[in-house]
Parts: C-alpha cells; structure tokens; sequence
C-alpha cells in the first residue's frame, strides 16, 4: 500500500525542448533530465512540431532556440502564449543581439540564456522560471542597463569632444591640431573616456558615435 508521505512528493517540472539542432536538443535534454525535479516531456525541431506538440503535452516550462527552419522560437513564444497558456518560455540561444533579446521578451519570454551557460545554471534558470520569477543571465542585464544609460554622462566638455572628432574619423595628431592641444593630451582623454564609457578600443568609440548619430544622437 503506498505511503500517504509519497503522494506528497512534488512532482517534477515538466519541460519542453526546442532545437533543430539534434545533438544540441540531446545534450540540453540530458541536462535537465539529471537535474532533480526536473524532467523532459517532449522535444521539437519546428515551430510547427513545437507547437503541435506543446498543445498534447502541456509543458510548463519551454527551452526555445531562436533560429528554426520555418521560423523563430519568438514565434512559438507568441503563439503559445494563447494556446498552453501555462507554458513559461525561456529562449535558450546562441543568437547575442539586443534586438532579439528585447522581441523575446515582449513576446512573453521569462528569461533569455546564451547557450555559453553552465548546464547547472540552466536546471536552476528552469526552476526559477517555475517558480514565477522572470530572469535574465548578468550580462545581458548589465548590457540593457547600459543601453539604457547615456555612458557619456561622466564625459567632461574636452573628452566630449575628442569623442565628437574621432566619431569624425580624425586621428590623434589632428585631433590635438583641431583642439590645440599636444597628442599626448589627446591620448589622455582618450584613454579617460574608454575608462568611463566601458569600452577597451578607440574603434569601438568610432563605431559607438557612428550609430549614435544614425540613430539622431547629438553629441
């Protein structure tokens, strides 16, 4: 006769895989299947087998990939949200872009993970997203906070405009010409405006100021 205390057990999390990828799907699948609590329902390489599949088994947590043969994982993120309606999507990725990060989550996403994470990381993303909460891995939140804040802020007036002049492809040499100041005073606030802008390359202040001003910034 079974124990009354084993009835009481929790059961495990049900989850979905979605990856077109098959070893990918096996070794994600593996993962969470070894973690406890955790176990996989189903797998899909589509988003028409994703979503097919989803309505049968009714997951509760989904690991989308972005990038499927018939579409995207934001797609079955959309899609589901209406369909399994208790299914949490988290968007498991290779894919590092901004645009698809902020797509994702107003699709309904709860987390977005880079596939560059510790498989334990994964178990415990899954059982956050369980849980309620919704997760983003520390750097993609650290990179939308500093989309979000203006990183010239701490730049004084000369450093504002070194920025200005080498967003206007100007070398060292003529930029300390054009400010009337030796190169290695150009140097200096080059190497102060990296420091407060968090970035390592003067290439990278190009590019920076290059899509700032086709965005309509004003330095």
């Amino acid at each position: 006769m079974p124990n009354a205390q084993d009835s009481q057990q929790p059961r495990d999390i049900r989850v979905m895989i979605i990856d077109d990828h098959e070893v990918v799907r096996r070794g994600i699948a593996e993962i969470v299947d070894r973690a406890d609590g955790l176990t996989v329902v189903a797998e899909a390489g589509s988003v028409a087998e994703a979503v097919r599949r989803a309505e049968l088994v009714r997951p509760e947590v989904l690991l989308v990939d972005l990038q499927l043969p018939d579409g995207t994982g934001i797609d079955i993120v959309r899609t589901l949200r209406d369909k399994v309606p208790g299914a949490r999507p988290i968007v498991l990725t290779s894919f590092d872009d901004d645009d698809a990060l902020a797509e994702a989550l107003e699709a309904g996403a709860k987390a977005y993970l880079l596939k560059t994470v510790r498989g334990a990381e994964i178990a415990e993303v899954v059982k956050a997203v369980a849980a309620g909460r919704t997760l983003l891995d520390e750097r993609t939140v650290t990179r939308r906070r500093a989309d979000h804040e203006d990183p010239t802020a701490d730049l004084t007036p000369s450093e504002r405009r070194v920025l200005d002049l080498i967003g206007d492809g100007l070398s060292n040499r003529e930029i300390g010409e054009r400010l009337g100041v030796a190169e290695k005073t150009v140097k200096n606030h080059i190497t102060s405006l990296l420091s407060k802008m968090g970035l390592q390359r003067r290439t990278q202040v190009a590019a920076w100021v290059a899509g700032q001003r086709a965005a309509g910034w004003r330095g």
